[in-house]
């Protein structure tokens, strides 16, 4: 069985009604990410970051998985898949994807602000003085901008032994995991589903589907059919 990796960002989700940050001038819901989505805004208003990724929380929980989520868990019956993601939602396991690695953190988990390892489920509110085991205050289990990437270290391995490599909704433009598409193997094939395909004229033996990720996903399960 072929194995297929498979790279999704925010335009995954957001036919389920979730807002992605490049289409919003730098504002989600009315948030400026610089007062919300740093360790700096964490430290300046705790209060507020918490109440950005509770409303965040809920609006997930409303969220359905879409065509494009449904469609890449199917090719699961053809495939050795991962999905890399870069979003925070839950949509891929909802939809039936078994393997899913989070590179930016999860929604529905929190953490100690003090210890990383200290990781716990969550589906409610989290509150200014709820405390992990080791007594510091809990944290969204998020990746902020400026905080680094642990979970690059997995997701490389994991691209470089891909028979097939796939991007699907995302700008490519966030680093480190917009560089991941440099470790697919030079020679294997390579697709890239986003209404607006951005510039790669750098990846060898890419084929482009310029469309939205319901419909670019429809297509590229055909296309996948010919390597079966």
């Amino acid at each position: 069985m072929k194995k297929l990796v498979i790279l999704t960002g925010a335009g995954i989700s957001a036919e389920s009604g979730l807002k992605t940050f490049r289409d919003s001038d730098g504002l989600w819901e009315g948030y400026d990410i610089e007062d919300v989505a740093t360790p700096m805004a964490w430290k300046r208003n705790p209060q507020l970051v918490l109440e950005f990724y509770n409303y965040r929380r809920k609006n997930v929980l409303d969220a359905k998985p879409n065509a494009a989520h449904y469609g890449l868990a199917k090719l699961e019956k053809d495939f050795d898949v991962t999905i890399i993601t870069q979003n925070i939602d839950d949509l891929h396991e909802r939809a039936g994807s078994t393997k899913v690695l989070h590179l930016h953190g999860e929604i529905f988990k929190m953490r100690s602000e003090a210890n990383e390892g200290l990781i716990y489920e969550i589906n409610g509110d989290i509150k200014l003085g709820d405390k992990a085991a080791d007594e510091a205050q809990l944290r969204p289990h998020i990746v902020w901008f400026h905080e680094a990437v642990p979970m690059i270290e997995v997701a490389v391995p994991i691209v470089i032994s891909a028979d097939i490599f796939v991007v699907v909704g995302t700008s490519l433009v966030v680093y480190p995991a917009a560089g991941l598409v440099n470790y697919a193997p030079h020679e294997i094939p390579k697709f890239i589903v986003d209404k607006k395909v951005p510039y790669t004229s750098s990846v060898y033996n890419l084929r482009a589907i310029e469309k939205p990720a319901t419909e670019g996903v429809a297509d590229l399960v055909e296309m996948l059919k010919s390597f079966l």
